[in-house]
């Protein structure tokens, strides 16, 4: 790197390290002394524990310590949190999950924590696990969210009546009523969006120190934020003072949400170490992450369109049952209630009401996943409006066309503002670059090969930058230096690069000369990612705090030049008396001034509104089901682009794990007992490279007018728009030789041909 302009497409300089092997994840901390864990986990979905006997474990050859619930109680530890509070629809408080970090009486589904077996060597320590006795009764289970809520179904929790921990409304239920009565047509669709498994490629990790002399432990763990898991971790578990613990997060190796949230097996680390006064390390297996990882979508909603006799849409009126899994995540009850700003969709919907159910069941929990409730809210509205555009007879370009806001600001009834955009725009160019119009000639060349093609259109919008406030530091050292320090943590986006092209771009001067400082609570400031709100709050802080600190030196400038500091500008790394030639540089001013040095706070302002079309096609064979992704087309409006490279690679994974969801990811369990039967990759198909072609992938920016950097947002846009381009595409290939109407998601193989047979 040198010196960078904001929108030039810089390469990633965090890749050279990575891609050598010379990275530092959790796994690759090694620490003198270590003890490794084991964590034996309940077979079970449900079940009374009678007993726990280790004694045998404890006994077993290299075996330190094994911890169980009893000994959690023991030692006065408090249970992980949920975050969100909520009030339901008749002002009662949302029902309470305690979650211990180890089973205490009764298990609620497979994978929970049941004993901790620490040892000197892995391979020990699950030796020493089959020896635990365990004392289960086995009890009726339950997995399915909507079957959850029927009469005569399991309670997971006695005092949650029908499964139902929260029941809320939000949006205007009496305004939605009037427009339904006055409808001229009301198109009704039942949509699942199936559960997926996050699967990062560095799994969960925890590794936990413990200096004596100081009280102090330390824990090595990816995170999308250090703080978050501090916080929870010293506050409502181990009850220490802050100071008694640091968090440190090396490089990330992905995340997509889930590892914003605080996981047993991290407590676990923290407290084994303390016990024993020796590092203790655990790493999760991928079998382990299928079962403990917090789990992602799954709901079950019932939606309704209300429209005039011109096709124009009066309400839009959804029940949403949403799947909590066994116990309340962190964020667990407020991502379904962000679906609810995304309803409006790019549309002119004037009622909007959405009644959300969250549900308990015998089933891992469930969190945010890449896009957290817009994915779910844009795939049910971008259903919702293509199944209406076939049942009306209307093309799904045409029926968009006539409902499209066309002015901004625009206020929609899901309580979101949009302050710019240009929607009717985006789905032009999209459809240009798709060659929508030939589309006809394709499907009967397709058909000539016994194929069956489709085209499915989607629009999308997202509401982003929302949050608590970032906090960045900018240091300017004598030495040529400039460091930046943010609690935002990388986990596979590039911020190192594009904090270094906002400096350098700002302070005018090498990339080279920046370095960003990330992930150790003894270091950086509070902060998160998450969100897609990387640039439009952290970006936004770093700017300022340059500013700031470039302000800082303007008197210890105008000693140097000897002139008034009123006299002083700075431009392009140098300070300058106005009018003239004569400058001193930045660095020589910070050796002056002994450093220059700002902390900005960013707290948003507004929320951000991203947004575009997806266009997919595709290709079926009408003898084995096999659907192929033909050709795929993206149109963003990201309000601008810092760095059209990395924005096209967010756009590609995001776009990709939508593909995955809309064709071949699901987590299954048995209805019955609640076992997990997509447990492995064997069983739980993730897209390849060959599942996927080369995306067609351009910009339509409108700037935002809610942050100076004008950005919007894009890290989740292509798992937000991607599921319902692709089961948009897939219907249509479909429906005219079986009549099919709706399919639900994943789209597979197996699934496609039954439809194929039942015509």
């Amino acid at each position: 790197m040198s010196k960078f302009a904001l929108g030039q497409a810089v390469t990633r300089v965090e890749d050279l390290t990575l891609v050598r092997g010379a990275g530092r994840y959790a796994d690759d901390v090694r620490l003198a002394g270590e003890l490794h864990a084991y964590v034996l986990r309940s077979p079970h979905a449900h079940a009374v524990i009678g007993g726990v006997d280790a004694t045998a474990a404890r006994e077993a050859p290299g075996v330190a310590a094994v911890l169980t619930g009893a000994d959690v109680q023991a030692d006065g530890l408090g249970d992980i949190p949920c975050l969100i509070p909520v009030r339901n629809a008749d002002r009662t408080p949302r029902g309470e999950t305690p979650r211990p970090i180890l089973a205490i009486g009764r298990v609620r589904h497979v994978g929970e924590p049941v004993a901790l077996v620490v040892a000197d060597s892995l391979a020990h320590a699950k030796d020493a696990a089959e020896l635990i006795g365990v004392d289960y009764e086995s009890m009726p289970a339950v997995a399915d969210a909507y079957a959850a809520t029927l009469a005569g179904a399991l309670q997971v929790w006695p005092a949650i009546r029908d499964n139902v921990c929260f029941d809320i409304v939000m949006g205007d239920t009496g305004a939605a009523e009037r427009a339904f009565a006055r409808a001229a047509r009301v198109i009704k669709l039942a949509i699942r969006n199936n559960r997926v498994v996050a699967n990062p490629l560095e799994p969960r990790a925890a590794l936990a120190d413990y200096d004596a002399a100081a009280d102090r432990s330390t824990l090595y763990t990816p995170t999308q934020g250090p703080h978050m898991i501090l916080g929870q971790l010293v506050d409502p578990i181990l009850k220490l003072d802050r100071k008694r613990l640091r968090v440190v997060s090396g490089n990330v190796g992905g995340a997509f949400g889930m590892k914003i949230f605080l996981h047993p097996e991290q407590a676990l680390a923290v407290w084994a170490s303390r016990r024993l006064k020796r590092p203790v390390r655990w790493t999760a297996e991928r079998s382990e992450g299928f079962l403990s990882d917090a789990q992602g979508r799954d709901n079950y909603s019932i939606a309704e369109l209300a429209l005039d006799a011109d096709a124009r849409f009066l309400a839009l009126r959804v029940t949403t049952y949403a799947n909590m899994g066994a116990y309340l995540s962190n964020f667990g009850p407020f991502i379904p209630q962000l679906a609810f700003h995304v309803l409006s969709s790019v549309y002119r919907i004037p009622a909007i009401s959405l009644n959300i159910k969250g549900v308990v069941t015998n089933t891992v929990p469930v969190d945010a996943y890449r896009g957290a409730g817009r994915p779910e809210g844009i795939y049910l509205v971008e259903r919702l409006v293509d199944f209406a555009a076939r049942e009306l007879g209307i093309g799904p370009d045409e029926l968009r066309r006539r409902n499209f806001i066309e002015a901004f600001p625009y206020a929609t009834a899901c309580e979101a503002e949009y302050d710019s955009g240009d929607f009717p725009g985006a789905m032009r160019l999209a459809m240009e670059r798709a060659d929508w119009a030939d589309f006809a000639a394709r499907r009967e060349a397709a058909k000539a090969r016994g194929r069956l093609r489709g085209l499915g259109l989607a629009m999308y919008i997202e509401r982003c930058g929302g949050g608590n406030g970032d906090t960045i530091t900018v240091r300017i050292d004598g030495g040529g230096k400039v460091t930046l320090i943010s609690g935002m943590q990388d986990n596979g986006q590039g911020h190192g690069t594009t904090f270094r092209q906002l400096l350098s771009d700002r302070l005018g001067i090498d990339a080279e000369a920046i370095e960003v400082v990330q992930g150790d609570t003894d270091i950086v400031p509070s902060g998160l990612t998450g969100g897609s709100r990387f640039l439009a709050i952290g970006g936004v802080a770093a700017m300022a705090a340059a500013d700031e600190a470039v302000d800082k030196g303007k008197d210890a400038a105008a000693g140097l030049l000897e002139a008034a500091s009123a006299d002083v500008e700075y431009r392009d790394g140098r300070y300058w008396i106005a009018g003239t030639d004569r400058g001193v540089s930045l660095f020589d001013v910070a050796q002056q001034a002994n450093g220059l040095e700002a902390t900005h706070t960013r707290a948003p302002e507004q929320y951000t509104f991203p947004n575009g079309c997806h266009i997919a096609e595709v290709e079926i064979d009408a003898e084995t089901g096999e659907t192929v992704i033909a050709r795929y087309t993206i149109v963003d409006d990201f309000g601008r682009t810092v760095n059209p490279l990395l924005a096209q690679g967010q756009i590609h994974g995001g776009t990709v794990q939508g593909v995955g969801q809309a064709l071949l990811e699901h987590g299954i369990y048995d209805p019955e007992s609640a076992q997990l039967l997509t447990g492995s990759f064997m069983d739980y198909a993730i897209p390849r490279a060959d599942d996927l072609p080369s995306f067609d992938c351009t910009f339509h920016n409108v700037p935002c007018t809610g942050n100076p950097l004008g950005v919007k947002g894009a890290g989740e846009a292509g798992a937000v728009g991607a599921p319902a381009a692709v089961i948009n595409a897939v219907v249509d290939a479909l429906q005219p030789r079986t009549g099919l109407r709706h399919i639900d998601m994943p789209a597979t193989r197996e699934k496609v041909w039954r439809a194929l047979q039942a015509r």
